[in-house]
C-alpha cells in the first residue's frame, strides 16, 4: 500500500460552529480517524492490537490552520508517518478541500503504545515484525512549526473546575484526547472566537484521567493572543491536584 493515507470526509452542519465551519473538536477527531484508518490498513492499527491486549495512545498534538473546513464541504485528510521510534511514532496530517485543493492547515502529532492490562509503554518496532517501519515517510514536506513545549509558570490562574462524565470518556476507558480540547475551547465566548479564531493548538498530554475525576483549568497569557492552559486532576479527599495536560492556543 502506498505509504501515505488519503481519506475524505464531510463537514456535516452539526459538526459546525456558529461560523459554519467545522468544530476543531469534530477536525481533531477526523485527524485521528485517518490515523485509525491509516494504521489498520498496513497492520499496525487498533484492529491488530486489541487482539495483543496494546493500545495506541495520543501523546501530543498540534494543528495551524489557514482556516476551518466550511459547513458541506468535502475535503481531504492525508496522514503519514515522519517517524517511528522504540516507543514514540511521530505522524503528520494535511487537510485540504476536496474540489479546489485549497490547504486548510496542518497538523503533528507523536503517539505511544501501551499495554492495556498494566498501562505500560510497549516496544512499537515488534508489532507485526515491525511493519510500522516499512511506511515511514522521511521526505514528503509538512511547512508548519515543530511540535513546542508549553511553558506554564505559577502565576497561572484558576478559571474552571468541571466533573468528568459519561461522554466524556473513549474506548480506552479513559477521558477521549479530544474532549481535553473540548474544554478548553469553551473557556471562551462566543464575542471572543468573532474576532478571535484559532490559528494554532498545541496540546500535550502528561496522565490519564477517568471517569468521575474532577478537572481544574489554570490560563495564564503569554501575550494578547497566546494563551496558555494547565488542566490538573483534583483528587476529592485531599484536594491534591496532579497535572494531566498542558495545551497552547493561539488566536487570530
Amino acid at each position: 500500500m502506498d505509504s501515505v493515507g488519503h481519506y475524505e470526509f464531510l463537514c456535516e452542519p452539526f459538526h459546525c460552529d456558529f461560523s459554519h465551519r467545522l468544530f476543531l473538536g469534530h477536525l481533531g477527531n477526523h485527524l485521528l480517524n485517518a490515523a485509525d484508518f491509516h494504521s489498520n490498513d498496513r497492520g499496525f492499527g487498533m484492529t491488530h492490537l486489541n487482539a495483543q491486549h496494546k493500545t495506541w495512545v495520543l501523546s501530543r498534538l498540534a494543528v495551524e490552520l489557514e482556516e476551518a473546513p466550511p459547513m458541506y464541504h468535502r475535503f481531504f485528510v492525508d496522514t503519514w508517518v515522519e517517524s517511528a521510534m522504540r516507543f514514540f511514532t511521530n505522524r503528520n496530517f494535511h487537510l485540504y478541500d476536496a474540489q479546489s485543493d485549497k490547504t486548510y492547515g496542518y497538523g503533528r502529532s507523536v503517539w505511544a503504545m501501551i499495554d492495556t492490562e498494566t498501562r505500560q509503554p510497549c516496544n512499537l518496532l515488534e508489532i507485526n515484525g515491525g511493519v510500522i517501519a516499512d511506511y515511514v515517510v522521511r521526505d514528503k514536506e509538512n511547512p508548519m512549526s515543530p511540535l513546542s513545549r508549553v511553558k506554564m509558570s505559577d502565576a497561572a490562574q484558576q478559571v474552571r473546575v468541571i466533573d468528568t462524565t459519561y461522554g466524556d470518556v473513549d474506548i480506552n476507558g479513559h477521558i477521549n484526547s479530544l474532549k481535553y480540547l473540548e474544554h478548553v475551547l469553551d473557556l471562551y465566548t462566543l464575542d471572543w472566537y468573532q474576532e478571535h479564531p484559532v490559528r494554532r493548538f498545541d496540546i500535550a498530554y502528561v496522565a490519564e484521567t477517568h471517569f468521575g475525576d474532577q478537572l481544574v483549568f489554570y490560563r495564564e497569557t503569554a501575550d494578547e493572543l497566546t494563551h496558555l492552559i494547565r488542566i490538573c486532576k483534583r483528587e476529592p479527599s485531599t484536594s491534591a491536584e496532579t497535572e494531566v495536560v498542558r495545551c497552547q492556543l493561539q488566536f487570530r
